[in-house]
């Protein structure tokens, strides 16, 4: 044990242990031989269960009982058969787990062996087991993960005698509360707690808390070829949401991510299109085919009748087929429409060549936009009310929970302030009820438990950034109030007589990230320079960016820019002076399944025409894949290491629209 200090062996001792070590060596070599030879006999299984209970650390043991099993299981013919096979793993995890209840080997063969789903599990048994493990020693951090594991599965299938959810989770907050209290500084209940937290924080019902275009907007298009015009119809509004490409987005977020989104749990009814030969996407795309928010897209034809209005209606009915990740059936029928009237209008009157000027970003503070230019907050929420998501039991308890923790001694102050902060933010979300300021006190409390431990634990300052940077998104896009001092007028970015819409600065704020962009639908030219962005992860929720200013961030790899695929709309962007190209090794490509690594798989084709073209693929082939379905008309990335003449004739190939180079006419 820990801070025990060591007795110097004895005769008896040492005795002992040279016989030990002596039959280690033994059953090491059996093991060896069975292995090689492939010799999975009763005997030889019988060997290696011997030694497990010497040495439960040697994960070739664990490896050869897989094979052994998969083996055996080939030759059993009867359900008993199957059932024996995993009763005698699971008794061999047993033995290895007295002589070692933290074996990493042993916890991971045992959840190998269940998870095969080959007969059913004894939950009884496998409770019996935790308990046994945790009482001996509540530090377990294997006992709470496995815990965890085991009521995820058994919460999310409602299985016999997991059906009442919020009793469970009350058991599991009293038996976790009794471990913090009794070591604080452990850090294995604390993650148990994390994970009960998420629990109780799910919302119990799935909503659509968003979309695009706006419940009841009236919006005036004016199309030629594949490029389209769209701005408010109200005298008042004289800015324009500019799409190059003929056709509009429809843009559903709902409050958790669910699948299932499709023409038939989703009905639009347009002259435009049928409802059936609508595509609905994921963003981010995933093979999951999971995600909070989804897209398709309305053609819009050059044919139709001018000035006059054409309705969209959107309608999600009661749908079993939209389901959240635990199950939760989308119960709450949900619709809105809007209107669209066509104009003549050439696109040069409307101001469809205004991204085509050099547009420059002001480093400045901007002028805000009054009010009346706005498109309405409110019409983005289809939701009036999300803490209806969540029950009484959810809310009291989280309450429970804060006031346990601000009377818990500060002892333990990086834990206690980290549980705080994650009370508080789900507290937030579920009180509907507050005023702005008592939501903005609220806030300015969690972050300033961030700013502490940001001073206590420099080592995760990462994580507390991330966080932090989350509640500030959160505080300034609460309301219309707060958000409003951060749009501005598109005339402070370009000389063009043409003013966009969704106009939005929210620079030098030091995010690291990016949330709550089912808040910022709307947004079509963003300002995110000098912050301290290294993720951009969420962005592609916001269809109608055209222009995006990441100048002056932390950004290091093509990699990280890969949510700016799905935005077909994007038109200048601005990535400059950033860390890309400063590590010659793009570590995400390793660490993360990415979407760009596929395309480059399946596209050969058009990997040759690279080569012909002189380009070298095999050290650019993210920024190739990247930067290839985007329709970019101006590009900075001067200041970043990988910003060579070779790169920037890269870009040139492979973005023919491109007009703008770091400032520079083409």
């Amino acid at each position: 044990m820990h801070g025990r200090p060591r007795k110097s062996p004895g005769v008896k001792d040492a005795a002992a242990a040279a016989a030990k070590a002596s039959n280690l060596r033994d059953l090491q070599a059996q093991l060896i031989h069975n292995h090689h030879h492939r010799v999975y006999t009763k005997e030889a299984i019988s060997a290696s269960s011997k030694l497990l209970e010497i040495n439960p650390e040697i994960l070739t043991v664990w490896n050869y009982r897989k094979h052994a099993f998969l083996q055996n299981l080939k030759e059993a013919t009867d359900s008993e058969g199957i059932k024996s096979l995993v009763d005698d793993e699971l008794r061999a995890v047993e033995m290895a787990l007295r002589a070692n209840p933290k074996s990493y080997g042993a916890w991971f063969h045992r959840k190998w062996v269940l998870s095969q789903g080959l007969a059913a599990v004894d939950f009884d048994r496998e409770f019996r087991l935790l308990d046994h493990l945790l009482k001996a020693d509540s530090r377990n951090f294997h006992g709470w993960n496995y815990r965890s594991e085991l009521l995820s599965r058994l919460l999310n299938k409602k299985a016999p005698g997991f059906v009442d959810r919020e009793s469970i989770l009350t058991k599991e907050y009293d038996l976790v509360s009794q471990a913090l209290f009794t070591d604080p500084s452990d850090q294995s209940g604390w993650f148990y707690h994390l994970w009960l937290l998420d629990q109780t924080v799910t919302p119990n019902e799935v909503l659509l808390i968003s979309s695009w275009p706006s419940h009841g907007s009236d919006w005036v298009l004016s199309v030629n070829g594949d490029a389209t015009i769209c701005k408010p119809s109200k005298p008042i509004c004289t800015g324009y949401y500019f799409m190059n490409t003929g056709k509009l987005p429809i843009v559903l977020y709902f409050n958790q991510t669910v699948k299932g989104v499709n023409s038939s749990s989703v009905t639009v009814n347009s002259i435009f299109v049928k409802n059936e030969n609508l595509v609905w996407r994921p963003l981010p795309p995933s093979k999951s085919q999971e995600a909070a928010c989804w897209v398709t897209y309305l053609q819009i034809p050059d044919v139709l009748s001018d000035s006059k209005a054409y309705v969209v209606e959107v309608k999600l009915s009661h749908s079993k087929d939209i389901l959240s990740s635990i199950g939760s059936e989308f119960n709450h029928p949900s619709h809105f429409r809007f209107t669209l009237t066509l104009n003549s209008e050439s696109l040069e009157n409307a101001g469809g060549e205004s991204v085509d000027e050099l547009l420059v970003w002001n480093d400045g503070r901007s002028s805000a936009l009054e009010s009346n230019d706005l498109v309405s907050f409110d019409q983005l929420n289809l939701c009036e009310d999300h803490a209806s998501a969540f029950s009484q039991w959810q809310l009291a308890t989280i309450s429970n929970e804060i006031k346990l923790f601000k009377e818990l001694s500060e002892e333990n102050c990086i834990f206690v302030n980290l549980t705080l902060a994650r009370l508080l933010l789900a507290q937030e979300v579920m009180v509907s009820h507050r005023t702005l300021t008592e939501r903005l006190n609220h806030l300015r409390e969690v972050l300033k438990l961030y700013d502490d431990l940001l001073k206590l634990d420099p080592r995760h300052a990462g994580y507390y950034e991330d966080e932090r940077s989350l509640v500030l998104m959160n505080q300034v896009t609460c309301d219309e109030k707060s958000i409003s001092s951060h749009r501005s007028h598109s005339s402070n970015y370009t000389s063009s007589k043409v003013h966009l819409l969704g106009c939005l600065q929210l620079k030098s704020l030091s995010l690291t990230r990016i949330g709550y962009v089912e808040r910022l639908l709307w947004v079509q030219t963003l300002d995110l320079s000098h912050n301290k962005l290294r993720s951009i992860a969420g962005i592609e929720a916001l269809q109608l960016l055209t222009c995006l200013n990441l100048r002056n961030n932390q950004i290091c790899s093509i990699t990280s820019l890969e949510p700016l695929k799905p935005l077909s709309y994007l038109r200048v962007l601005d990535i400059s002076f950033n860390k890309i190209g400063l590590h010659p090794v793009d570590t995400t490509r390793y660490l993360f399944s990415s979407p760009l690594t596929y395309s480059m798989i399946k596209d050969e084709k058009y990997l040759e025409e690279c080569r012909q073209a002189n380009i070298n693929v095999a050290d650019n082939w993210e920024a190739i894949f990247l930067f290839r379905d985007l329709h970019l008309k101006q590009l900075d990335v001067k200041g970043n290491a990988v910003a060579d003449e070779k790169f920037r004739a890269l870009l040139k190939k492979v973005l023919p629209t491109l007009i703008w180079l770091d400032g520079e006419r083409l």
